[in-house]
């Protein structure tokens, strides 16, 4: 079955759209069992490398299945950053003067973090955080040491950092919607580094969806 070409025509609907349609179809058929595992990572290179509408239409236009309710709602589970709501957590202060600190796994994110390195080694990871606020201010200071901040796709990352014989490394595309956390990080680094980049590639976190559905759907990676 084609991409859906019922309203407006494929060629003058945004790009990404279509694409995310085409990676839908191609995560539902695989995780129904309908194609195999080589087929989906094949056509799921095709589909995120894709430059013209019309390899986005050829990639699916033999599968039969389309997304259900079922489907997008673990989508949207699966791709929606968690928020909670309840007591405000406090401003966090993390200092690190010749040694290291991470954030990881299911943790609260303040408003605002404050972040004083000195020879030493920081990582935020924000993958599997919890957030409490729309709008987050990380404020550095950062003298020869390395701060590294890790995020999924939904969440936009700004960084408006002052570099002095300093680095500031940005790779975390602006994918997030307007109701998704952003990220501003702001301050100065003399002689260190800044590097923002995504926990899981694109397609490495479409893979783990599709299996995930599939392990839904009663089906194990094959």
């Amino acid at each position: 079955m084609a991409i859906d070409s019922s309203g407006v025509k494929i060629e003058d609907r945004p790009f990404d759209q279509v694409r995310q349609e085409a990676i839908d179809q191609l995560i539902m058929n695989y995780s129904h069992g309908v194609i195999s595992a080589e087929a989906f990572e094949r056509r799921l290179d095709v589909a995120s490398d894709a430059k013209s509408f019309q390899e986005l239409i050829d990639v699916v236009a033999d599968l039969s299945l389309q997304p259900d309710t079922q489907y997008q709602q673990q989508r949207e589970r699966s791709f929606s950053p968690r928020y909670q709501a309840g007591n405000d957590t406090r401003n966090e202060n993390i200092i690190c003067v010749l040694s290291s600190n991470q954030h990881s796994g299911q943790w609260l994110v303040p408003a605002e973090i404050r972040i004083v390195s000195v020879l030493g080694s920081v990582e935020l990871d924000f993958s599997e955080a919890i957030f409490q606020h729309q709008h987050i201010v990380i404020r550095v200071n950062n003298w020869i040491g390395s701060l590294t901040i890790l995020v999924p796709e939904q969440v936009n990352v700004v960084s408006n950092m002052f570099n002095i014989i300093g680095s500031t490394d940005n790779k975390a595309p602006c994918m997030g919607d307007r109701q998704a956390p952003q990220i501003v990080i702001e301050g100065y680094s003399i002689l260190g580094s800044l590097d923002v980049k995504l926990k899981k590639t694109i397609k490495e976190k479409f893979s783990a969806f599709a299996n995930q559905c599939r392990q839904m759907f009663g089906l194990n990676k094959s």
